[in-house]
């Protein structure tokens, strides 16, 4: 496993297109999985990894640890997911800067959190907490948000700063929901990231998202279902090549296209990377 294919584009991980990988060998970077997909013991989701793991590297991003809830992560859920980890020794851990349980139960959403010194204490336990189980670090994703809390005491960039800082974890830089939290909140996603801290950044996820409008007003939704915004492409291309290159990922988990529509995605942010990174590529 060389450095130059972990830095290149991979691509989300789906049964669709499972013969076709196994059989044509696309080239692309790596491939990323859902964590959750594979916590049972065994049968055809772990036989088909097992093959592409022998192939390409592998990144694993959950969804469930539920890292931001008030009353501790899903119990038992670390676990699960060290085993899936200890399995396929993957390059990138990652997981949301969100809560999505209480009391036992799992709740189908990424919810967000407000931003405070409590919240902050909190979350830095977790991450500690979730980084001693797995024995090694793991990049926190920056959310979309559709709602704000009264009374936080920081802006999201300077919370995840502070994390990173105080856990040891790394940063995984989702430009579309850069994109999407912008829209519904109004600000200027080049500010944002402006302020945002690059240099904890160990991914960078594209995907697209939808635009729903009402009596006038819009609402973006993160919904991986569908190609990537210019407004994305655009914010992502300045990002590399101002502050160097990362891997980086295609979202796509709804409405999974053809997989010549997913490698042109692909293909279309390894050009970026090489062309607008070309020289931190060559450096890294």
């Amino acid at each position: 496993m060389t450095a130059d294919r972990l830095l290149r584009a991979g691509a989300g991980l789906k049964p669709e297109h499972q013969r076709h990988i196994l059989e044509a060998r696309p080239d692309v970077g790596w491939f990323e999985v859902h964590a959750e997909n594979y916590m049972g013991a065994g049968g055809p989701p772990h036989h088909f990894l097992e093959r592409v793991r022998a192939l390409y590297p592998l990144s694993v991003h959950g969804v469930g640890l539920s890292i931001g809830s008030a009353n501790g992560m899903a119990p038992g859920h670390l676990g699960r997911l060290k085993s899936v980890v200890d399995r396929y020794q993957p390059f990138i851990v990652s997981e949301h800067l969100a809560w999505s349980t209480h009391e036992g139960t799992f709740l189908n959403d990424l919810l967000p959190l407000p931003y405070t010194e409590a919240t902050l204490s909190l979350v830095a336990r977790h991450v500690d907490e979730a980084q001693t189980v797995l024995g090694r670090t793991i990049l926190i994703e920056n959310p979309s948000t559709y709602l704000r809390f009264d009374g936080e005491e920081m802006p999201e960039t300077d919370f995840l700063r502070a994390l990173a800082r105080r856990s040891g974890c790394g940063l995984l830089l989702d430009v579309n929901n850069v994109v999407v939290s912008a829209a519904n909140h109004g600000f200027d996603p080049r500010a944002y990231l402006e302020c945002f801290p690059h240099e904890h950044v160990g991914e960078i996820h594209l995907a697209g998202h939808a635009v729903l409008e009402s009596d006038g007003d819009a609402l973006y939704v993160d919904t991986h279902d569908r190609t990537i915004s210019a407004e994305v492409w655009s914010l992502f291309r300045d990002v590399i090549a101002r502050r160097g290159v990362r891997p980086t990922l295609i979202e796509w988990d709804a409405d999974v296209p053809a997989w010549p529509d997913l490698e042109a995605e692909v293909q279309r942010a390894q050009s970026i990377l090489q062309t607008a990174g070309g020289l931190d590529a060559r450096a890294a």
